[in-house]
């Protein structure tokens, strides 16, 4: 493993550590749609841990300290909807999001189309403006040049469930959704049912926007948001995203049901790569030095839970330049 240590150390990832002038600053996209209107701390260094067989093998950095893990709380999210199913709040996933979770946010020609499956694909096509941010910065989005290129893209929309995109607006309302079907606040319902149960420690947060608050059953919620695009989002130590990766490594391990983590690493019909908001390596072209069956949750700047089932691997690495990523995979494989 020293080889694969030596790697992660020696190419941190190229963000700043004021985070919030790095948002601020144009990196997803220019004013006006660049306003940050949620938390975003400064970042700590290059952070990580690799479990073989649930033995620790290796660590690195500070992996108590909380980070901000930008798109990690897709899958997180993810595994929330899956709580939502076997609680029978979701009873069909093919069903319209509106019959369970009553919002003008899913109303509408296009909107009361969207199935729970789409948005957990990322195949919604959702339409609109959500928490002051609009789906258009996101229409568009190329993750191949992130922070290189402009979006906001004028294609017009397909039919909910016919396009993939990575959309963040529209996960943040998939997270609305969620919120509107447990009538709690989601972290709330995360610490319960996963974080507290793995023995997770007390530092993690989970947060949305400053207008992201809605009254639910005449108490304010926060809806928290899916990433760290504008702020906000998951903040959690490497120890702690371990504990989650190997529960889901775990196939559940009696928290979320094996069935769904399964449906989550199930290939969607147009992105091999993408399942209910897992990363995926079905065809082994993303990850060429993993296996087929991995999975990863993984975040900008360089945030990846690897849960590689060849070898019974399950890798957190914190800021580590995601370009780097599959030679770094390669090492802990050798």
């Amino acid at each position: 493993m020293r080889a694969a240590m030596e790697w992660a150390q020696a190419h941190e990832t190229p963000w700043p550590r004021d985070i919030l002038a790095h948002l601020e600053g144009g990196f997803f996209e220019g004013p006006p749609d660049n306003a940050v209107l949620g938390p975003a701390p400064p970042r700590g260094g290059p952070a990580g841990i690799v479990f073989r067989k649930g033995i620790r093998v290796a660590e690195w950095g500070d992996t108590h300290r909380p980070d901000m893990t930008f798109s990690v709380a897709k899958s997180y999210l993810a595994l929330l909807a899956g709580l939502a199913w076997a609680d029978g709040r979701i009873p069909d996933l093919d069903e319209p999001v509106l019959k369970r979770a009553a919002h003008p946010a899913f109303e509408g020609a296009q909107n009361a189309r969207i199935t729970w499956r789409h948005l957990l694909t990322n195949t919604s096509e959702w339409e609109g403006t959500l928490w002051g941010k609009s789906d258009l910065i996101d229409r568009g989005r190329n993750l191949g040049v992130e922070g290189q290129g402009a979006k906001r893209s004028a294609r017009p929309l397909h039919a909910p469930g016919e396009y993939w995109e990575y959309n963040d607006v529209r996960v943040n309302a998939l997270a609305l959704a969620l919120l509107l079907v447990f009538h709690r606040p989601l972290p709330v319902v995360f610490g319960e049912r996963i974080a507290d149960p793995l023995g997770c420690s007390d530092s993690w947060s989970w947060r949305g926007y400053s207008t992201s608050t809605i009254t639910v059953d005449g108490e304010e919620m926060e809806s928290v948001s899916g990433g760290g695009h504008w702020g906000g989002g998951v903040v959690i130590s490497a120890e702690d995203q371990a504990r989650i990766g190997l529960m889901v490594a775990g196939e559940g391990k009696g928290l979320v049901r094996g069935e769904w983590l399964r449906m989550c690493r199930t290939p969607c019909a147009l992105n091999p790569h993408y399942g209910f908001l897992f990363w995926l390596n079905s065809d082994g072209a993303k990850w060429p030095a993993a296996s087929r069956g991995s999975a990863c949750f993984s975040g900008a700047g360089g945030h990846t839970t690897w849960m590689e089932p060849d070898g019974d691997i399950v890798s957190v690495t914190r800021w580590l330049d995601p370009a780097v990523l599959p030679g770094y995979m390669e090492r802990v494989k050798a």
